[in-house]
């Protein structure tokens, strides 16, 4: 994926495929290998209301760690999500790009060109983050 990348003939396949990979070796211990979560400790990511609402924000959500409450799907949540900012912007970007295309969720695309646009600002304040 990422020398289709660089080449510019990425596919959202291809990408979303890098992604799933990634995510079950990276997020899927907390969220599963289904996005299901774990009920009343960490939130979902299939049919998410929260990555419907801005699927962008999400960019921020894995850069910067998410702590607090959040409320996904109606259900309030209060955990840590620690930043995964030890991935590079191809990983993040792919990993997001997987979760928005499964689990009932709208579909979309998120390049690594904006991951690394939102790794250049500042984190948001703790409260902007829910």
């Amino acid at each position: 994926a990422t020398a289709a990348a660089a080449r510019g003939t990425l596919t959202l396949q291809e990408q979303s495929n890098a992604g799933k990979a990634l995510f079950n070796g990276t997020c899927s211990v907390c969220h599963q290998a289904n996005g299901e979560g774990l009920a009343g400790v960490f939130p979902p990511l299939a049919k998410s209301d929260y990555f419907a609402a801005d699927p962008k924000r999400t960019i921020n959500t894995v850069l910067h760690g998410l702590s607090g409450k959040v409320t996904v799907n109606g259900k309030e949540y209060n955990s840590v999500m620690p930043p995964m900012n030890q991935l590079n912007d191809d990983e993040i970007a792919n990993i997001l790009t997987y979760v928005l295309n499964s689990w009932g969720n709208s579909g979309g695309k998120i390049s690594a060109n904006e991951v690394k646009q939102m790794r250049a600002k500042p984190a948001p304040a703790a409260a902007a983050a829910h």
